[in-house]
């Protein structure tokens, strides 16, 4: 019978250091795909951020506060937590439930959702020996200032982990649609259009009209990139740091929530086909 979701999680740290070993050793195979992803992260970022310096310039220097070096701040810092938050699992959802990949997941002792959590995790960890000289080398290109506080660089670290949370679970959640129809696609990219524009990818929450800006913040996309990155320039007043982390908390909790919910419905239709 499948454990709880994140049932026991004391008793998990051996079968996540196997977990991770595992997955680590699959990830190197695809070195070349690794290295396409990879290219795709930094040049996305570095577009916008070459398209705001020259929006900046020709607006006399700045733009709402952001000036090149400020979008140069911005765009790097975006890319770092990008990378470092990001999850791709809802993309494979679909294949492995219409060729059955699923059903020996099923027989495991450990709910799947762990290897998918190890596996990212082993990604991002080898990554980062080609993502740390990239951004070492845009920062020398683009000289961004940083106007940081201890306690901003102190509550970074609990927002990136809750960032990657919220991304994670939400994701999740999203790829067992995958359950009920074939189509999953459509609401997969609908979903990413709206990370685009709410979660700061494209430009900075501050820039975007103040409804967008109110929509934003009520949903989980500001929290899963913006948040943390706001925090790395110092644009979070003090009394919101705790609030921005109050956010992140519930709508991680309302993802393991979502997951859960949703696990055992989608199992029940997936067992009921005789898969």
């Amino acid at each position: 019978m499948l454990h709880s979701l994140f049932s026991g999680l004391p008793q998990l740290g051996r079968i996540y250091q196997q977990q991770f070993k595992t997955m680590t050793a699959v990830q190197l195979q695809y070195r070349v795909a690794m290295i396409i992803w990879l290219i795709g992260i930094v040049i996305e970022p570095v577009v916008y951020l070459v398209v705001w310096t020259n929006v900046a310039r020709a607006s006399g220097g700045t733009v709402n506060g952001f000036t090149a070096a400020g979008f140069a701040a911005y765009f790097i810092a975006t890319m770092v937590v990008n990378h470092l938050t990001f999850t791709w699992h809802m993309w494979e959802y679909d294949y492995r439930i219409r060729e059955g990949l699923l059903s020996p997941l099923l027989l495991r002792p450990l709910h799947p959702i762990h290897a998918d959590f190890a596996e990212n995790l082993s990604y991002k960890v080898i990554t980062l020996l080609v993502m740390i000289p990239a951004t070492i080398v845009l920062i020398l290109i683009f000289k961004p200032t940083f106007d940081l506080t201890p306690i901003h660089v102190l509550a970074f670290i609990p927002a990136l982990t809750l960032a990657f949370s919220i991304q994670f679970l939400w994701g999740w959640a999203l790829a067992m649609i995958a359950f009920w129809t074939t189509r999953v696609n459509a609401i997969i990219r609908m979903y990413f259009l709206g990370k685009l524009f709410l979660a700061g990818q494209l430009a900075p929450i501050a820039l975007l009209p103040t409804w967008t800006q109110t929509i934003a913040t009520f949903s989980p996309y500001r929290w899963m990139l913006s948040f943390p990155v706001e925090l790395l320039l110092g644009r979070v007043e003090t009394a919101d740091i705790w609030w921005g982390l109050l956010a992140q908390l519930i709508w991680t909790g309302l993802g393991v929530t979502a997951v859960k919910l949703i696990w055992h419905a989608g199992v029940k239709r997936y067992s009921a086909f005789g898969a």
